[in-house]
């Protein structure tokens, strides 16, 4: 059995995440997305969807884009 990084339950079915060169170890979505999503960096959100990369930041949404100061960038419709 492996256990959760996030909340170190031991569980017979964890499941890894690979990315950048590391391996994660997770007992559910939830701990996944609390350690691996990115976090909005104006209000915070953890982004569960596509979000949007900007300049080497990451914001929810075109709106929390401009309100950083990024210009040219919206929300398809």
């Amino acid at each position: 059995m492996a256990t959760c990084e996030v909340c170190g339950n031991s569980y017979g079915m964890t499941f890894e995440v690979h990315a950048q060169g590391a391996v994660h170890v997770f007992d559910c979505f939830s701990c996944a997305i609390h350690r691996m999503a990115p976090i909005c960096e104006h209000c915070r959100v953890q982004i569960i969807g596509q979000g949007v990369e900007a300049d080497g930041h990451w914001y929810c949404g075109a709106h929390c884009a401009r309100a950083e100061g990024q210009a040219g960038i919206v929300d398809r419709v």
